[in-house]
């Protein structure tokens, strides 16, 4: 299962995390919820800084994490989530 191995790895992704200036980071999706299947990617939910620079502290993160876990991973700052989903994926967050 891959929530296990997610935090097997707490400790590095957070580290990870902080390395590029986000904090809060928390699992949600199908990982989340125990229902992944074999190409299912990890979703990240995140706090970075308003005005964070994509191309120097996001997009590396995720390369980073991708490469720890051997999965496609997204990261999605918290205030950028869609209004439209936000109620769900917040219930659904997993603290890591």
């Amino acid at each position: 299962m891959l929530l296990s191995e997610v935090k097997e790895n707490r400790d590095v992704i957070r580290t990870l995390v902080e390395q590029y200036g986000a904090s809060n980071i928390r699992l949600f999706g199908s990982v989340s919820r125990g229902e992944e299947g074999p190409d299912s990617d990890i979703d990240f939910l995140v706090e970075f800084p308003r005005g964070y620079d994509l191309l120097g502290q996001r997009i590396p993160l995720i390369e980073k994490l991708s490469s720890l876990l051997h999965r496609r991973v997204e990261v999605i700052p918290e205030h950028e989530l869609n209004r439209y989903i936000r109620d769900q994926v917040l219930s659904e967050a997993v603290d890591l």
